[in-house]
């Protein structure tokens, strides 16, 4: 927004990762969607969306069984039957929803529907609990962390395992096998899904899903030098101005009116309380264009164009050389926050949250752990992590102390090739190398079944998205491997069906 809308997906979303800067004592969060256009608030409202809307009465506790377990919430989930064939089996294809409106991931996963004609599938989108309309304390859901301690991915993973249950007994399709699949946060659950509930879901499809970015499976700064990496790549000059804009901000902060001179560099609709808006402001737009480098035109995050990473830097690089790198850094963030000039001047702070995401500040701070620095090889300040002040932050928000090896305890992560290969399959890892999500995912085959499809010119989950006539051939074939993956998946399992 040049209007805004406060916290990641995300999936997209996105994390929180706690960063101290070499040259601060100040502790600060690195930029979460905090500024999408005011074009894109509820935008899922105006989209008609080919899906039916039901409820289903979820338990709020699978793990206990005290009395309070058993409280009843209504978890949201849509249904779109339009090519099922019931009477012969069809599968049920079952989208693991994420840290979002549900709504907002139907309209953005047009994949399922373009392939639900060829398998004559059932699709189920399932909203995520706490998040959009399932919430089990209604307004109170964030209420404090005795309401909140109920959010998080082991819950999650059993609510979808209840409502697919009672979904096939209610709609007499027992026999009718079901693949889950998922972007980004919800790739993770896919994945994570399969694994703890093989008996459920036959296979799963995971996109841009980053399940070995906890404790120190991978680099630190991989995320951030990957994001740099993409600038680099279009164009040198452009990488080194954003690198040196940071200073630039920081000096011109310094100066007696320096807020009311960035506040008019940035064209806000209002005077600025703090730098960090501006910086923040900055981060973000670099950072989601690159996660959303797509090669068509696309409207998830932002309506932005084809290969934005790409326009952004010939933005920068066609300004005069006597403009300032900080002027420059400003016009193509703007290409992020305004592609269609529709916006007149940028609120960079107090922000709304449009599409119901906030709930991840706690699942951040609890179990989804994800440390990050930047390098000095990025194109971003130098910063460290610092676990304890990371940890500092939390129990004073939230009361709770954060468990950052819970992720790889419960589900695995370490050495996955070794024990995903003696006891997973069926299962697709799809990454693009344009995403910087995609160095904490699966980008080597582990066996014959549990494959990764890795694209260089791939953005964030862009295999999920709608096909378009412009898409690029390695974008069809990728789809066209996950097809003849799936139907090979459903084959076998037909086979076994009949013979037993």
């Amino acid at each position: 927004m040049a209007s805004s809308s406060s916290s990641y997906i995300f999936l997209i979303l996105l994390f929180i990762i706690l960063c101290v800067e070499p040259s601060q004592t100040k502790s600060i969060y690195l930029p979460r969607n905090n500024f999408q256009s005011s074009l894109l608030v509820n935008k899922h409202e105006n989209t008609k969306m080919p899906f039916k809307v039901h409820y289903f009465p979820q338990i709020l506790d699978h793990f206990t069984f005290l009395p309070k377990s058993s409280k009843v919430f209504y978890q949201k989930y849509l249904i779109n039957d339009q090519y099922w064939n019931k009477d012969g089996g069809g599968p049920i294809f079952v989208y693991t929803g994420n840290e979002g409106n549900i709504d907002w991931f139907a309209v953005n996963t047009g994949f399922m529907l373009d392939i639900a004609p060829k398998f004559n599938a059932l699709l189920v989108f399932i909203e995520h609990r706490f998040y959009g309309d399932s919430m089990p304390f209604g307004n109170n859901s964030y209420k404090s962390a005795k309401t909140l301690g109920y959010l998080n991915s082991q819950q999650a993973l059993a609510d979808y395992a209840v409502l697919i249950r009672s979904l096939k007994q209610n709609i007499s399709s027992e026999s009718s096998p079901v693949v889950v699949f998922g972007g980004s946060y919800g790739g993770m659950l896919a994945a994570w899904f399969r694994l703890k509930y093989p008996h459920i879901a036959i296979g799963a499809v995971a996109s841009s899903a980053p399940i070995l970015h906890f404790d120190k499976i991978i680099p630190r700064s991989s995320f951030y030098d990957a994001v740099s990496q993409d600038f680099k790549e279009a164009s040198l000059n452009c990488y080194e101005v954003i690198k040196g804009s940071w200073a630039e901000l920081d000096a011109l902060s310094t100066h007696e009116d320096g807020l009311i001179e960035v506040s008019k560099l940035f064209r806000t609709c209002k005077g600025l309380h703090s730098v960090y808006s501006a910086r923040d402001w900055l981060w973000e737009a670099f950072v989601y264009t690159a996660m959303v480098n797509y090669p068509t035109e696309a409207n998830f995050m932002m309506p932005l164009p084809a290969y934005p990473v790409e326009e952004m830097c010939k933005i920068i690089d066609g300004l005069p050389k006597g403009a300032s790198r900080l002027s420059k850094a400003f016009a193509a963030a703007s290409l992020y926050y305004n592609y269609t000039q529709t916006e007149k001047c940028f609120n960079l702070e107090g922000g709304t949250d449009a599409h119901g995401l906030h709930g991840w500040d706690w699942q951040a701070c609890t179990e989804m752990v994800m440390p990050m620095t930047c390098s000095n090889e990025s194109m971003f300040p130098p910063t460290s992590y610092s676990y304890k002040e990371f940890a500092q932050d939390c129990k004073k928000r939230y009361g709770v102390e954060p468990r950052p090896h819970w992720i790889t305890t419960e589900y695995g992560g370490y050495r996955i090739e070794q024990v995903l290969k003696k006891f997973g399959s069926n299962m697709i890892f799809s990454n693009g190398m344009q995403d910087p999500w995609s160095r904490g995912g699966v980008l080597k085959n582990i066996s014959a079944s549990i494959v990764a499809l890795v694209t260089q010119k791939g953005a964030h989950h862009v295999d999920f998205r709608s096909e378009t006539k412009n898409d690029p051939d390695w974008l069809i074939m990728q789809r066209k491997q996950e097809v003849a993956i799936i139907q090979n998946w459903l084959d076998e399992y037909y086979k076994d069906l009949k013979q037993n």
